[in-house]
Formats: C-alpha cells, sequence, structure tokens
C-alpha cells in the first residue's frame, strides 16, 4: 500500500491553504547543513553496522560489549572519530563536524553512539583540552586510532553533580616527584565509569590535589588501570552490571590503593606542579580556575544534547510513517476505515513533537556553530564562552527531556506494535533514559543557566556557586537585574514590536512571529525580575541564602526554561527568515508556528495569570494550532523523510511496511 496523504477540508482555520510541494533532498541538505559530508559518511558507517540493532538482542553481555568496542574500532578506521582533534595527530581540527557526526550516529545503536563519546569525547577530550603538548604527543595518535582505550573519571559514588567536593585524593610526594592517587573512603570511589568496566587502559582521574597538606582544588591526572588486560597494581575495578539501557557500554567502578604515578601525569594546561612541590597556575582564583577546567569539557553537553534530538527523529518517523498505513474505524459505512494520522487526535500528540524537534534541531545548530567557534578560537571573548557554556546546559537539558516524551508519546502512538522490541522504541527508550542525567542532571543544569542570566555571565562572578550567587544578586546587582527587568519597560519594549499599543496581546497575529518572540521574551524576563526580587526580599530579611535558594529553585529552574525556549524560537524564526523563498519556507513556517503556538498554550496559565491573554484569546491559540496540524498532515511524511534516516536502521520493517 502507497503512503497516503489527505489534504485538509477547507475550514476556518484552513481556508485558501494550499498543500506545500516539499522537496525532501533539499530539506535533508538544510538539516544536514555544512556537515553534510561528515553526516554522509556517519550514514555510511551506520548502514555497515546495522546489524548491531539485533546483535544487541541476542548477544550476551560481555559479547556485545566486545562487539560494540569492535564497531567503535571499526568507525574510527573510518576517519570518522578524528575530526575534532588536532591535526597534528591525525585530526581535522574542526569541532563543529565531530558535533555534526555525533548527533547523526544518534540515529543507530546508542551504545555504539556513548562509547564513541567516552572514548573521543570524554577521554580524548581531556587529554586535549586538558593536556599540554608531552600528553598530545604521549596519548592522542593511539587514542584517535582506538588502540589506546581510555575512559574519564571524574563521578564518585558521594559526588555527582558536585564536583568540587570529590573525595578522591592526589596526594604529591616530592621524594619521588610522583602523586599518590588515593579513594579515602567508600563515597570516593569512581562509579557509573564508561569503558572502565572491560575495555579502558587508562583514566582520566579527577581527585583533590594536596601538597604539603594544603589542598589547591580538583585536577585531572592520566593513571593506568589495567596492565596485560588485568587490573593495574592498587587499582580494584567492578563492572556496573545489567543497567535499564546502554548495555554494550562498560560501565565499571574504580578504587586507588595508593596508586603511583609520575609528576607528567597531572594534566597541567591550567595549573602545574614543579619537581620541589610549588603549585603554579596562571589562573589565581581557584573557583575560577576549576570552573575554566571544566568550561574546556562542554562539548560533551553539546553533543548529548545534539543526539537526544536525533534520537527523537527516530521515533517520530517510524509513527508517522505507521500512523499512514496503519488503519481503525470507519467514518461511513461506504468508507474504509480511517487513517491513524487523519484523527486530530492522533495529530495532536505526534505534530507538536515534530514542529518541537525541528525547533531544537535549529538551535542546536546555533550551540555547534557557537561551540566550534569558541573551540577553534574564532573567538577569544570570556563572555562568549560563559554564555556558550549556559547556552549548552539549557539545550541539553530541554533536548534530553524532549527526546524521553517524544519516544514515549511515539510509542504509544504505534500500540501493541511500539512494544516490539525490532520496532526500535525498546532501546530508544532505555537507552536514553540516562542522557537526562549524565553530563549533567538536568536540573543542576538549569541552575547553571540561571545563575548566568542573573549574574549577566560576568566572569568576575560566574564561578560563584549556589550561596554566593544570592549574595550577589541580593546585593548590588540586583538593581541591574531589576532595571533590565523591569516589567512596565519591558512591555513598551514588546509593545514596538507589535501593533495594537496596550491591546497588543489582542491584536496582533498569532502566526506573527513578532507576536510569538514577544510572548516568550516577556515570560523569560518577567519570570526573571522575579527571582530577583524574591532572592533580595529573603536576604533583607535576614533568610540564610541557602534557605532563601531552596525556597525559589522551583522558580530558578522555571526562569531559565523559559529562557532557552525563547533561545529556540529565536533561531527557528531566524533560520526560515534566512531561507529563499518556495514551498520548504512554507513548510518550515508551518512548523515554528505549531512550535511558539504550543509552547505557548502549555504555560497558558502563566500568561493568563500576567495578563497576556484572555480566555478568548487563549482558546483561539488551540484553534490555530488544530488547523496547523491539520496543514501539516500531507507533508507529514516529508518532513519525516527529510531527517535522512537510512531505512537500514530504521529496522521496523513489519511496522513500517503495514497494509503493503
Amino acid at each position: 500500500m502507497a503512503t497516503e496523504t489527505v489534504t485538509p477540508e477547507p475550514d476556518e482555520e484552513t481556508a485558501g491553504y494550499t498543500r506545500p510541494d516539499v522537496d525532501v533532498a533539499e530539506l535533508t541538505r538544510l538539516l544536514d547543513g555544512k556537515y553534510a559530508e561528515v553526516r554522509g559518511l556517519v550514514r555510511s558507517n551506520l548502514v555497515q553496522h546495522a546489524g548491531i540493532l539485533e546483535e544487541a538482542e541476542t548477544l550476551d553481555l560481555p559479547a556485545f560489549k566486545d562487539r560494540v568496542k569492535d564497531i567503535v574500532l571499526d568507525v574510527a578506521g573510518t576517519g570518522q572519530t578524528a575530526v575534532a582533534f588536532p591535526a597534528a595527530y591525525g585530526g581535522s581540527d574542526d569541532t563543529g563536524a565531530a558535533i555534526a557526526a555525533f548527533e547523526t550516529m544518534a540515529f543507530g545503536d546508542l551504545s555504539v553512539l556513548v562509547k564513541i563519546g567516552v572514548q573521543f569525547g570524554l577521554f580524548g577530550g581531556a587529554i586535549q583540552q586538558l593536556g599540554t603538548k608531552h600528553h598530545h604527543d604521549t596519548y592522542l595518535r593511539d587514542t584517535i586510532s582506538g588502540e589506546l582505550m581510555g575512559c574519564f573519571a571524574m563521578t564518585e559514588a558521594g559526588h555527582g553533580s558536585n564536583v568540587q567536593a570529590l573525595e578522591t585524593v592526589a596526594t604529591y610526594d616530592v621524594a619521588t616527584q610522583e602523586f599518590v592517587i588515593t579513594t579515602p573512603k567508600e563515597s570516593a570511589h569512581k562509579d557509573y565509569i564508561g569503558n572502565a568496566g572491560r575495555h579502558a587502559e587508562l583514566a582520566v582521574v579527577f581527585a583533590q590535589l594536596e601538597i604539603g597538606g594544603k589542598t589547591e582544588g580538583v585536577h585531572a591526572f592520566v593513571v593506568p588501570i589495567r596492565v596485560d588486560g588485568e587490573p593495574a597494581p592498587g587499582v580494584r575495578i567492578e563492572d556496573c552490571g545489567r543497567k535499564m539501557g546502554l548495555n554494550g557500554v562498560d560501565n565499571g567502578r574504580l578504587w586507588f590503593d595508593g596508586v603511583r604515578v609520575p609528576r607528567t601525569a597531572l594534566l597541567n594546561r591550567f595549573a602545574d606542579v614543579t619537581a620541589t612541590g610549588v603549585y603554579e597556575s596562571s589562573i589565581e582564583n581557584p573557583n575560577k580556575r576549576f570552573f575554566t577546567m571544566l568550561g574546556t569539557l562542554v562539548l560533551g553537553r553539546v553533543c548529548v544534547g545534539g543526539a537526544s534530538i536525533n534520537a527523537s527523529k527516530v521515533a517520530l518517523a517510524v509513527a508517522v510513517k505507521y500512523a499512514v498505513r496503519r488503519r481503525q474505524f470507519e467514518t461511513s459505512d461506504d468508507q474504509p476505515e480511517q487513517l491513524l494520522l487523519d484523527y486530530g487526535q492522533h495529530q495532536r500528540r505526534l505534530f507538536p513533537l515534530l514542529a518541537r524537534t525541528y525547533a531544537m534541531h535549529f538551535a542546536q545548530e546555533v550551540l555547534a556553530s557557537r561551540c566550534h567557534d569558541v573551540f577553534s578560537c574564532a573567538t577569544t571573548d570570556e563572555a562568549d564562552r560563559r554564555a556558550l557554556e549556559s547556552r549548552a546546559a539549557g539545550t541539553k537539558a530541554l533536548g534530553t527531556w524532549h527526546a524521553t516524551r517524544t519516544i514515549q508519546e511515539c510509542r504509544e502512538a504505534c500500540g501493541g506494535a511500539g512494544y516490539i522490541s525490532k520496532n526500535r522504541f525498546d532501546a530508544l527508550k532505555a537507552d536514553t533514559d540516562v542522557f537526562m542525567t549524565f553530563e549533567g542532571d538536568n536540573h543542576v543544569l538549569l541552575q547553571l543557566v540561571a545563575k548566568g542570566l542573573l549574574t549577566g555571565y560576568s566572569s568576575d562572578f560566574s564561578d560563584l556557586d549556589q550561596l554566593g550567587m544570592v549574595r550577589f544578586v541580593a546585593g548590588m546587582a540586583v538593581d541591574t537585574v531589576l532595571e533590565r527587568t523591569n516589567v512596565h519597560k519591558l512591555l513598551e519594549r514588546v509593545k514596538d514590536l507589535l501593533p495594537g499599543g496596550d491591546e497588543w496581546d489582542q491584536e496582533a497575529g498569532l502566526l506573527d512571529p513578532n507576536f510569538q518572540q514577544a510572548m516568550l521574551r516577556f515570560r523569560e524576563e518577567h519570570m526573571l525580575s522575579g527571582v530577583a526580587r524574591r532572592l533580595k526580599r529573603g536576604v533583607d530579611t535576614g533568610m540564610e541564602p541557602g534557605e532563601v535558594f531552596s525556597r525559589v529553585q522551583d522558580h530558578v529552574i522555571a526562569t531559565a526554561k523559559a529562557h532557552v525556549e525563547r533561545l529556540v524560537l529565536d533561531a527557528c524564526v531566524e533560520k526560515v527568515a534566512q531561507m529563499p523563498e518556495g514551498d520548504n519556507k512554507v513548510a518550515m513556517g508551518l512548523l515554528v508556528d505549531l512550535f511558539a503556538l504550543t509552547t505557548i498554550e502549555a504555560d497558558r496559565a502563566w500568561f493568563m495569570e500576567h495578563g497576556r491573554l484572555t480566555s478568548q484569546r487563549s482558546k483561539a491559540i488551540s484553534r490555530e494550532i488544530n488547523g496547523l496540524c491539520r496543514k501539516v498532515r500531507p507533508i507529514a511524511v516529508d518532513l519525516v523523510d527529510a531527517f535522512g534516516i537510512p531505512p537500514e536502521v530504521m529496522r521496523a520493517e513489519e511496522l513500517l511496511t503495514w497494509g503493503d
């Protein structure tokens, strides 16, 4: 049975509407962007190793982990994983290409994706970004080829997101010019470490540096953990066992009992220790030094967010293609049963998620471009780096939450068929679930976003902890925040964007991007102003800063989420504005409108509480969304085909050939 499309009957919302004739190939080129070549290489590698999707269900755990490692090495042999590394060591110095490759790899088995991320992004990235020429010369070539397998040992059982409080200790021994790595208590053992359980020979270990009884904060060290396949002397290794997903990744636990490494094992880009035990750093402030070190690892958050968005694409492609084949219930005696995708509720379930996926893709594209500029030193402004860290944190949070919601909704939309493992939802659900908490718990990351907003990404203050942020905002900085987000001035600014004067929310067209952007900007800045006022009021009344922060934490996170959603919409509007006139631009305009209005609809209570929507206007938004869904219906298959997911990794053969 051929894929069916239905043009909606003209009605109040769709009168005069002509279905855009989408050029799928051109839309794929738009999504692939400047890195179409590397994305093409990844697609070829995915097809080459598509069998891993079935092997994940049939191999036992040790065999599956080894098979994943073999595929990672094969992929490395094509040059795909080398692109971010310096040309002097076999790479291409192209951070943007590396992000594009990682995102695209998420169309396939996610254990392969994560093992690639651990080996080349976390371990290799730490060597590259935190080390100096000695470390690069010693490790990078073998890391890039996969001949040397490594892991990134940061997280501890007792301390996850609070990296500054890690308990593993690296004590400098002046007599031998060595660091002694020790796990002083059970809560200090390294936990959930990818590659540690089975394959890694080296670990980049994050530990508190102690010299002469003084602690200099957390630093990174290269530590052997296996010799000839067996745990190195003083190292204890345990496998984490079966997990909810990603069972092709050998997560493990590490303990260190007086493991000695040479002085050169310290990754010393930002700090060093002389032979005589003198600590040296070009960054005097220890907090700033710590956050500068972590800032070099922001690439991981960028990649995880992008991978989540692409996992959402797989789920949507399967669900949409199934819904144009599967029928359920006849609408009249002389008509066949109706296609699932012709039901309004089915459209309401899938199409806003499709629109948000496109929107997140364009926002991710902006983030990846800025990440490339920072890492390639095209921009060296400190504020740009701070803003990048914040944007990466926020996009990762929204992207991973979106993947979880999308995959679940698509699974349900496929009914019992979606519950069959070979139809992909099984692995997609299980393997992406952890994305919400690795590379930073999403709620913690959104607090980082809010901190940047409240402090204006100031290089002097962006390294403040939560208590420092409260004190800072409650002090002299609050006046700046409140002035910038003064509600009356904000209303004047947004009114300038739109016709209608004081009734701008009543008069502006719902499909006017100025209206949509003004609504999200008003929400963001009003929330930010409210957070600043509550922080100041709490401190002014004598409340402890920790208690103040706890009481406004939900407000802080909501503000950050509102900020990131506004950035996503801005990226979409700008992208569509840059497109040449034509049917593809019309199609993308539909998705931007659908994303914007469903975002407003989802928070309509807030907008009504704050006088930006009447009940009539709110109802009009819902009607408009339904009309947009009907307009998207005839081009839905084109929109998911444009993702360019190879059929071999879509799998779901029976589901996608239903009725053929």
